[in-house]
């Protein structure tokens, strides 16, 4: 099984550890609701350092970034994210990704763990005629994660940079505890936070963690694992590759539909969702809650007026709504917000109805 550079850590702070796309990580230290409910009230840290950073170069590093990806990453300036989709020819996920402009002429992609060796095979095979270096550099990094109201206040613990000039999507090189990082605005729990991307050798890695996780003592903050990402990123309605999105639903029945710009330079997958875009879609990615309080879990499946049509793709119990929701994809004509339909959990099938999303909304 891989280690993160942060792995000796957890061990340190006890974390409950588990297998997760061929990695040894946490899945909680203080348990799943507790980790979940620092982060939406002070906050929380992750060890991400099982996400793929992916470096693009050369003189044809944007039109090869433009014609693998969905969004229209001509809009990027140096210090600026980008979401959008790494796509099949049918508009079909190979996987969902951020973009940093890094220069005008280099590129960071940050991709799901269980797909770094699928995309970087998938760049490379795909953009073999332009002039650009594709590297698999995700061994040399670890990333952090600090999510939550007082994350701003706790990483300032750690850099001279004012944090507060970094704006939500936006990025700055920066040192963190004497290491040379990049520092972007982003996350995955739905709260504001940093994601901190630094290379360092396993001992200075779990060295920063702990402190983090020390000082983080001072403003109620928490070491958090996989399940509180899980649990926080389904109430902020964020896609989970492998549940949610995966190589057999579009962008547009995933209901990401802005981060697809159709009118931008040809890329992988255009035609097709041009043309679903012209026709109409027949199903979509919707949230829901259940009417009553059993949990419908991933792969139950979904009846839509009696008849078995798809499974949840994502669906727990959220502690901070403290209600149980989830996500299905539905028929468009049964997609509306109050729709009712039915799931089978164990030997019953359970009435939910279809909700606005997100679930959660930071204030």
């Amino acid at each position: 099984m891989k280690k993160t550079k942060i792995n000796e850590a957890h061990y340190i702070l006890k974390a409950k550890m588990v297998e997760f796309c061929g990695w040894d990580m946490p899945i909680q230290y203080s348990g799943v609701n507790t980790e979940h409910m620092a982060v939406r009230t002070t906050g929380g840290i992750f060890d991400v350092s099982h996400m793929g950073e992916i470096w693009f170069r050369g003189k044809d590093a944007l039109k090869t970034v433009q014609y693998l990806t969905s969004n229209d990453a001509a809009k990027l300036v140096p210090g600026k994210i980008q979401y959008t989709a790494l796509l099949t020819e049918n508009g079909c996920f190979v996987d969902d990704l951020l973009v940093y402009m890094m220069s005008e002429n280099e590129y960071l992609l940050v991709v799901n763990a269980a797909n770094i060796e699928k995309d970087f095979q998938w760049m490379k095979k795909n953009t073999a005629p332009f002039a650009v270096q594709i590297e698999n550099r995700s061994e040399e990094y670890a990333q952090i994660a600090v999510q939550g109201p007082v994350s701003e206040k706790l990483l300032s613990e750690f850099t001279d940079y004012d944090l507060s000039t970094i704006s939500y999507y936006h990025f700055a090189m920066a040192r963190v505890s004497g290491l040379e990082a990049i520092v972007s605005r982003t996350g995955y729990t739905g709260e504001d936070g940093f994601e901190i991307y630094f290379r360092a050798d396993a001992a200075a890695a779990s060295k920063l963690f702990l402190a983090l996780a020390e000082k983080g003592e001072k403003y109620d903050a928490l070491p958090a694992g996989l399940g509180a990402r899980d649990t926080l990123r389904l109430e902020a309605k964020m896609a989970l590759y492998g549940n949610d999105i995966d190589d057999s639903h579009t962008v547009l029945e995933a209901d990401l539909g802005w981060i697809l710009k159709l009118n931008k330079e040809p890329f992988i997958g255009r035609d097709v969702l041009a043309r679903q875009k012209a026709e109409g879609i027949r199903r979509k990615l919707v949230g829901f809650e259940m009417l009553d309080k059993r949990i419908a879990r991933h792969g139950y499946p979904v009846y839509v007026q009696g008849k078995e049509f798809a499974t949840v793709t994502s669906g727990t119990f959220v502690p901070f709504l403290k209600k149980p929701i989830g996500l299905a994809y539905l028929p468009v004509e049964n997609a509306a917000i109050d729709s009712e339909f039915e799931i089978g959990i164990r030997d019953r099938r359970v009435a939910a109805k279809v909700v606005k999303t997100p679930f959660y909304t930071k204030k």
